[in-house]
Protein backbone atom coordinates (compact mmCIF):
# COMPACT_ATOMS: atom_id res chain seq x y z
CA UNK A 1 0.00 0.00 0.00
CA UNK A 2 1.38 3.24 -1.30
CA UNK A 3 1.68 6.06 1.03
CA UNK A 4 -1.39 8.42 -0.91
CA UNK A 5 -3.96 10.39 1.14
CA UNK A 6 -6.63 7.85 2.04
CA UNK A 7 -9.04 11.41 1.46
CA UNK A 8 -7.46 11.90 -2.19
CA UNK A 9 -7.46 8.50 -3.51
CA UNK A 10 -11.19 8.74 -3.11
CA UNK A 11 -11.41 12.51 -4.28
CA UNK A 12 -13.39 13.37 -0.89
CA UNK A 13 -12.82 16.77 1.93
CA UNK A 14 -11.69 15.77 4.86
CA UNK A 15 -14.86 16.39 6.57
CA UNK A 16 -16.41 14.66 3.80
CA UNK A 17 -19.86 13.22 5.86
CA UNK A 18 -20.18 8.81 5.70
CA UNK A 19 -22.30 9.38 2.61
CA UNK A 20 -20.00 11.35 0.27
CA UNK A 21 -17.58 8.94 1.36
CA UNK A 22 -19.45 6.20 0.38
CA UNK A 23 -20.98 7.28 -3.02
CA UNK A 24 -17.32 8.45 -4.31
CA UNK A 25 -15.71 5.00 -3.29
CA UNK A 26 -19.23 3.50 -5.41
CA UNK A 27 -18.44 5.52 -8.28
CA UNK A 28 -14.48 4.82 -8.34
CA UNK A 29 -14.92 1.22 -7.26
CA UNK A 30 -17.34 0.71 -10.98
CA UNK A 31 -14.33 2.40 -12.45
CA UNK A 32 -11.65 0.36 -11.55
CA UNK A 33 -13.43 -3.00 -10.74
CA UNK A 34 -10.57 -5.83 -12.06
CA UNK A 35 -14.32 -7.15 -13.83
CA UNK A 36 -14.34 -4.12 -16.09
CA UNK A 37 -10.79 -3.91 -16.15
CA UNK A 38 -9.27 -7.56 -16.90
CA UNK A 39 -5.56 -7.53 -17.27
CA UNK A 40 -5.56 -4.51 -16.71
CA UNK A 41 -2.54 -4.29 -13.64
CA UNK A 42 -2.92 -0.56 -12.55
CA UNK A 43 -6.57 -0.65 -12.57
CA UNK A 44 -6.09 -4.11 -10.44
CA UNK A 45 -3.65 -2.00 -8.03
CA UNK A 46 -5.77 0.93 -8.05
CA UNK A 47 -9.11 -1.27 -6.84
CA UNK A 48 -6.86 -2.36 -4.22
CA UNK A 49 -6.11 1.26 -2.49
CA UNK A 50 -9.46 2.63 -2.57
CA UNK A 51 -10.30 -0.67 -0.84
CA UNK A 52 -8.56 0.06 2.09
CA UNK A 53 -9.13 4.15 1.95
CA UNK A 54 -12.83 2.93 2.36
CA UNK A 55 -12.49 0.68 4.79
CA UNK A 56 -10.89 2.82 7.28
CA UNK A 57 -12.87 5.62 6.14
CA UNK A 58 -16.20 4.40 6.54
CA UNK A 59 -15.54 2.88 10.15
CA UNK A 60 -15.34 5.81 12.62
CA UNK A 61 -12.94 4.36 14.90
CA UNK A 62 -10.09 3.55 12.44
CA UNK A 63 -10.81 7.21 10.27
CA UNK A 64 -10.51 8.88 14.25
CA UNK A 65 -7.44 7.07 14.84
CA UNK A 66 -6.14 8.10 10.77
CA UNK A 67 -7.06 11.54 11.20
CA UNK A 68 -4.81 11.95 14.34
CA UNK A 69 -2.27 9.89 13.07
CA UNK A 70 -1.99 8.77 9.52
CA UNK A 71 -0.45 5.99 8.19
CA UNK A 72 1.83 5.00 11.20
CA UNK A 73 -1.45 4.59 13.44
CA UNK A 74 -2.36 1.81 15.06
CA UNK A 75 -3.16 -0.37 13.06
CA UNK A 76 -2.43 0.89 9.64
CA UNK A 77 0.79 -1.02 9.47
CA UNK A 78 2.19 -4.18 9.67
CA UNK A 79 3.20 -4.79 12.83
CA UNK A 80 3.80 -8.68 14.12
CA UNK A 81 0.20 -9.79 15.06
CA UNK A 82 -0.64 -7.30 12.69
CA UNK A 83 -1.25 -6.67 8.83
CA UNK A 84 -2.75 -4.52 6.64
CA UNK A 85 -6.60 -4.46 5.27
CA UNK A 86 -8.72 -7.20 4.46
CA UNK A 87 -10.08 -5.37 1.36
CA UNK A 88 -13.53 -4.65 1.17
CA UNK A 89 -16.56 -6.68 -0.48
CA UNK A 90 -18.08 -4.85 -3.10
CA UNK A 91 -21.25 -6.95 -3.35
CA UNK A 92 -21.52 -6.24 0.21
CA UNK A 93 -21.64 -2.31 -0.30
CA UNK A 94 -23.69 -1.63 -3.56
CA UNK A 95 -27.13 -1.94 -4.04
CA UNK A 96 -28.42 -4.66 -6.34
CA UNK A 97 -28.55 -2.79 -9.48
CA UNK A 98 -24.71 -2.45 -8.81
CA UNK A 99 -24.51 -5.93 -8.20
CA UNK A 100 -26.20 -6.66 -11.17
CA UNK A 101 -23.91 -5.11 -13.23
CA UNK A 102 -21.42 -6.61 -11.99
CA UNK A 103 -22.68 -9.79 -12.41
CA UNK A 104 -23.39 -8.94 -16.13
CA UNK A 105 -19.76 -7.88 -17.01
CA UNK A 106 -18.53 -11.36 -15.65
CA UNK A 107 -20.62 -13.29 -17.57
CA UNK A 108 -24.10 -13.06 -15.83
CA UNK A 109 -24.69 -16.91 -15.16
CA UNK A 110 -21.57 -17.46 -13.02
CA UNK A 111 -21.80 -17.41 -9.13
CA UNK A 112 -20.91 -13.89 -7.62
CA UNK A 113 -21.90 -14.86 -3.81
CA UNK A 114 -19.33 -15.97 -1.09
CA UNK A 115 -19.70 -17.50 2.21
CA UNK A 116 -20.02 -14.03 4.84
CA UNK A 117 -16.87 -13.31 6.44
CA UNK A 118 -16.35 -13.74 10.17
CA UNK A 119 -18.06 -11.15 12.51
CA UNK A 120 -15.21 -8.62 14.00
CA UNK A 121 -14.68 -8.98 17.99
CA UNK A 122 -13.77 -6.50 20.59
CA UNK A 123 -11.79 -6.68 23.28
CA UNK A 124 -10.19 -4.23 25.91
CA UNK A 125 -7.01 -4.96 27.77
CA UNK A 126 -5.50 -2.69 30.76
CA UNK A 127 -1.77 -2.11 30.84
CA UNK A 128 0.57 -0.19 32.93
CA UNK A 129 1.72 3.45 32.40
CA UNK A 130 5.40 1.67 31.89
CA UNK A 131 4.20 -0.58 29.28
CA UNK A 132 2.45 2.10 27.29
CA UNK A 133 5.97 3.80 27.53
CA UNK A 134 8.00 0.87 26.50
CA UNK A 135 5.46 -1.00 24.63
CA UNK A 136 5.06 -4.90 25.08
CA UNK A 137 3.90 -8.11 23.78
CA UNK A 138 0.78 -8.80 25.32
CA UNK A 139 -0.59 -12.50 25.35
CA UNK A 140 -4.17 -12.48 25.11
CA UNK A 141 -6.86 -15.43 26.06
CA UNK A 142 -10.63 -14.83 24.51
CA UNK A 143 -13.66 -16.66 23.21
CA UNK A 144 -14.60 -16.63 19.59
CA UNK A 145 -16.28 -19.10 17.43
CA UNK A 146 -13.66 -21.32 15.22
CA UNK A 147 -14.13 -23.66 12.46
CA UNK A 148 -15.85 -27.04 13.83
CA UNK A 149 -13.39 -29.92 13.32
CA UNK A 150 -15.38 -32.65 12.70
CA UNK A 151 -16.97 -31.29 9.58
CA UNK A 152 -14.16 -28.89 8.28
CA UNK A 153 -16.26 -26.19 8.64
CA UNK A 154 -18.73 -27.17 6.25
CA UNK A 155 -21.80 -27.84 8.35
CA UNK A 156 -22.41 -31.33 7.16
CA UNK A 157 -22.23 -34.74 8.70
CA UNK A 158 -18.71 -36.30 7.38
CA UNK A 159 -19.61 -39.02 4.89
CA UNK A 160 -22.69 -36.74 3.44
CA UNK A 161 -21.31 -33.89 1.30
CA UNK A 162 -23.44 -30.90 0.35
CA UNK A 163 -25.48 -30.79 -2.55
CA UNK A 164 -26.06 -28.13 -4.95
CA UNK A 165 -29.23 -25.96 -4.40
CA UNK A 166 -31.97 -26.62 -6.46
CA UNK A 167 -33.74 -23.45 -6.51
CA UNK A 168 -30.81 -21.13 -8.16
CA UNK A 169 -29.14 -24.26 -9.67
CA UNK A 170 -25.67 -23.41 -7.19
CA UNK A 171 -25.29 -19.50 -8.16
CA UNK A 172 -26.17 -18.80 -4.76
CA UNK A 173 -27.95 -15.97 -6.53
CA UNK A 174 -31.31 -15.87 -8.35
CA UNK A 175 -31.78 -13.79 -11.33
CA UNK A 176 -35.51 -12.13 -12.24
CA UNK A 177 -36.61 -8.96 -14.23
CA UNK A 178 -38.33 -6.19 -12.69
CA UNK A 179 -39.55 -3.89 -15.55
CA UNK A 180 -36.08 -2.66 -17.76
CA UNK A 181 -34.02 -3.86 -15.15
CA UNK A 182 -32.20 -7.57 -14.77
CA UNK A 183 -31.68 -7.80 -10.93
CA UNK A 184 -30.90 -10.25 -8.90
CA UNK A 185 -30.71 -11.28 -5.32
CA UNK A 186 -28.84 -13.84 -2.73
CA UNK A 187 -30.53 -16.61 -2.90
CA UNK A 188 -33.53 -17.35 -0.14
CA UNK A 189 -32.76 -21.39 0.30
CA UNK A 190 -29.05 -21.66 0.65
CA UNK A 191 -28.47 -18.30 2.04
CA UNK A 192 -25.70 -17.07 -1.68
CA UNK A 193 -23.69 -20.51 -0.51
CA UNK A 194 -25.16 -22.18 -3.88
CA UNK A 195 -24.94 -25.71 -1.77
CA UNK A 196 -27.33 -26.89 1.08
CA UNK A 197 -27.36 -28.94 3.94
CA UNK A 198 -28.44 -32.95 3.92
CA UNK A 199 -27.02 -34.14 6.86
CA UNK A 200 -26.06 -31.56 9.70
CA UNK A 201 -22.85 -32.45 11.62
CA UNK A 202 -23.88 -33.45 15.44
CA UNK A 203 -20.88 -31.64 16.85
CA UNK A 204 -21.85 -28.04 15.36
CA UNK A 205 -25.49 -28.56 14.42
CA UNK A 206 -25.07 -27.41 11.02
CA UNK A 207 -23.25 -24.14 11.94
CA UNK A 208 -19.73 -25.22 10.84
CA UNK A 209 -18.48 -23.20 13.62
CA UNK A 210 -18.57 -24.14 17.28
CA UNK A 211 -17.14 -21.79 20.24
CA UNK A 212 -13.58 -21.96 21.27
CA UNK A 213 -10.63 -20.29 23.41
CA UNK A 214 -8.23 -18.52 21.48
CA UNK A 215 -5.22 -17.08 21.96
CA UNK A 216 -2.81 -14.82 20.55
CA UNK A 217 -0.10 -12.27 21.24
CA UNK A 218 -0.59 -8.22 20.73
CA UNK A 219 1.90 -5.97 19.89
CA UNK A 220 1.43 -2.73 22.18
CA UNK A 221 3.36 -0.01 20.25
CA UNK A 222 5.55 3.02 22.69
CA UNK A 223 3.76 5.46 23.33
CA UNK A 224 -0.02 4.02 23.21
CA UNK A 225 -2.58 6.33 25.67
CA UNK A 226 -6.24 4.25 26.67
CA UNK A 227 -8.98 4.50 24.20
CA UNK A 228 -6.14 3.65 21.59
CA UNK A 229 -7.39 0.76 19.37
CA UNK A 230 -5.56 -1.94 17.41
CA UNK A 231 -6.62 -4.56 14.81
CA UNK A 232 -5.21 -7.97 14.87
CA UNK A 233 -6.10 -9.08 11.45
CA UNK A 234 -8.27 -12.90 11.28
CA UNK A 235 -8.31 -12.73 14.87
CA UNK A 236 -12.48 -12.64 15.52
CA UNK A 237 -14.74 -14.91 14.59
CA UNK A 238 -14.68 -17.99 11.82
CA UNK A 239 -16.72 -16.59 8.38
CA UNK A 240 -19.41 -19.25 6.82
CA UNK A 241 -18.11 -22.50 5.56
CA UNK A 242 -14.55 -22.14 5.67
CA UNK A 243 -14.53 -18.36 4.31
CA UNK A 244 -11.84 -16.21 6.45
CA UNK A 245 -12.07 -15.02 9.83
CA UNK A 246 -13.10 -11.55 10.97
CA UNK A 247 -10.81 -9.31 13.22
CA UNK A 248 -10.24 -8.63 16.60
CA UNK A 249 -10.07 -5.07 17.82
CA UNK A 250 -8.45 -4.49 20.91
CA UNK A 251 -8.86 -1.07 22.94
CA UNK A 252 -6.02 -0.28 25.61
CA UNK A 253 -6.73 1.52 28.66
CA UNK A 254 -3.70 2.43 30.35
CA UNK A 255 -3.95 2.44 34.23
CA UNK A 256 -3.53 5.18 36.84
CA UNK A 257 -0.23 5.74 38.06
CA UNK A 258 0.72 6.64 41.66
CA UNK A 259 3.92 9.13 40.92
CA UNK A 260 2.71 10.67 37.63
CA UNK A 261 0.07 11.87 35.65
CA UNK A 262 -0.38 12.08 32.28
CA UNK A 263 -1.05 14.94 29.82
CA UNK A 264 -0.61 13.76 25.83
CA UNK A 265 2.80 12.71 25.77
CA UNK A 266 4.00 14.88 28.87
CA UNK A 267 3.86 13.52 32.13
CA UNK A 268 2.87 15.11 35.62
CA UNK A 269 5.51 15.25 38.81
CA UNK A 270 4.09 17.14 41.71
CA UNK A 271 7.15 17.61 44.32
CA UNK A 272 6.62 19.92 47.19
CA UNK A 273 9.20 21.70 48.96
CA UNK A 274 9.48 23.97 52.24
CA UNK A 275 9.34 27.89 51.90
CA UNK A 276 13.07 28.27 52.41
CA UNK A 277 13.83 26.03 49.78
CA UNK A 278 11.68 27.98 47.22
CA UNK A 279 12.90 31.62 48.59
CA UNK A 280 16.24 30.61 48.34
CA UNK A 281 16.64 27.94 45.40
CA UNK A 282 17.78 24.37 45.48
CA UNK A 283 18.72 21.60 43.33
CA UNK A 284 16.71 18.05 44.15
CA UNK A 285 16.16 14.48 41.73
CA UNK A 286 12.82 13.77 40.06
CA UNK A 287 12.51 9.76 39.28
CA UNK A 288 12.05 9.03 35.57
CA UNK A 289 9.23 6.54 34.36
CA UNK A 290 10.87 3.44 34.16
CA UNK A 291 13.86 3.88 36.47
CA UNK A 292 16.79 6.81 37.08
CA UNK A 293 16.40 9.63 38.58
CA UNK A 294 17.34 13.52 36.64
CA UNK A 295 18.77 16.77 38.31
CA UNK A 296 15.70 19.23 38.73
CA UNK A 297 16.74 23.12 39.56
CA UNK A 298 14.53 25.22 42.09
CA UNK A 299 15.49 28.80 41.34
CA UNK A 300 15.44 31.23 43.74
CA UNK A 301 11.87 33.10 44.56
CA UNK A 302 9.61 29.39 42.94
CA UNK A 303 5.62 30.48 43.41
CA UNK A 304 3.58 27.60 44.65
CA UNK A 305 1.95 25.90 41.27
CA UNK A 306 5.45 26.71 39.19
CA UNK A 307 5.80 24.26 36.69
CA UNK A 308 9.47 23.15 35.85
CA UNK A 309 9.68 21.74 32.35
CA UNK A 310 12.67 18.81 31.69
CA UNK A 311 12.44 18.27 27.98
CA UNK A 312 12.13 14.90 26.20
CA UNK A 313 11.96 12.89 29.69
CA UNK A 314 8.31 11.90 29.02
CA UNK A 315 5.68 9.71 27.14
CA UNK A 316 7.25 8.75 23.28
CA UNK A 317 5.28 9.83 20.66
CA UNK A 318 3.38 7.12 19.03
CA UNK A 319 4.49 6.40 16.04
CA UNK A 320 6.84 9.22 16.18
CA UNK A 321 10.26 7.54 16.32
CA UNK A 322 12.40 8.78 18.99
CA UNK A 323 10.28 11.71 20.06
CA UNK A 324 9.32 12.11 23.58
CA UNK A 325 6.95 14.64 25.80
CA UNK A 326 8.40 16.61 28.66
CA UNK A 327 8.44 15.36 32.15
CA UNK A 328 6.86 18.72 34.27
CA UNK A 329 7.63 18.86 37.60
CA UNK A 330 4.79 21.24 39.17
CA UNK A 331 5.99 22.72 42.76
CA UNK A 332 3.90 22.70 45.56
CA UNK A 333 5.29 25.18 48.83
CA UNK A 334 4.33 23.42 51.83
CA UNK A 335 3.47 26.24 54.73
CA UNK A 336 3.97 24.69 58.13
CA UNK A 337 0.98 23.69 60.52
CA UNK A 338 3.13 24.00 63.50
CA UNK A 339 6.36 25.84 64.34
CA UNK A 340 9.04 25.36 66.75
CA UNK A 341 10.22 28.20 68.88
CA UNK A 342 12.90 29.01 66.97
CA UNK A 343 11.39 28.82 63.94
CA UNK A 344 8.42 31.25 64.80
CA UNK A 345 11.47 33.65 66.59
CA UNK A 346 13.23 33.60 62.96
CA UNK A 347 10.01 33.92 61.33
CA UNK A 348 9.29 37.02 63.27
CA UNK A 349 12.22 38.68 62.90
CA UNK A 350 11.94 38.32 59.37
CA UNK A 351 8.77 39.79 59.50
CA UNK A 352 9.44 42.79 61.23
CA UNK A 353 12.52 43.50 58.26
CA UNK A 354 10.13 43.16 56.11
CA UNK A 355 7.19 45.16 57.31
CA UNK A 356 10.44 47.74 57.78
CA UNK A 357 11.49 47.58 54.56
CA UNK A 358 7.94 48.33 52.81
CA UNK A 359 7.19 51.26 55.27
CA UNK A 360 10.10 52.93 54.01
CA UNK A 361 9.56 52.02 50.24
CA UNK A 362 11.70 49.06 49.96
CA UNK A 363 9.87 46.10 49.91
CA UNK A 364 11.49 43.18 49.06
CA UNK A 365 15.27 44.25 50.48
CA UNK A 366 14.87 41.40 52.30
CA UNK A 367 15.36 38.94 49.98
CA UNK A 368 17.57 41.57 47.78
CA UNK A 369 19.99 40.87 50.49
CA UNK A 370 19.48 37.17 50.72
CA UNK A 371 20.06 37.14 46.76
CA UNK A 372 22.38 40.02 45.91
CA UNK A 373 19.58 41.55 43.93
Amino acid sequence: MSGEDYYNLLGVPRNADPEEIKAAYRRLALKYHPDRNPGNRDAEEHFKQINSAYEVLSDGDKRASYDRFGHSGPGMGADAGFDGFSGVDVNEVFSSVFENMFAGAAGGGSRRSRARRGADLRHAVEISLEEAASGVNLPLEYERAEFCRACSGTGAKPGHPLKKCRACGGAGRIQFAQGFFSLSQTCPECGGAGEVITKPCPDCGGAGRVRAKASLTIKIPPGIASGNVLRAARGGDAGDRGSENGDLYVETHVKEHPRYQREGNDLIYKRTIAFPQAALGCAMEAPLLGGGKAEVKIPAGTQHGATIRLRGMGMPHLGGGDRRGDLLVRVAVEIPRQLGARERELLEELAKVMQAEEETGNGGGFFKKVFGG
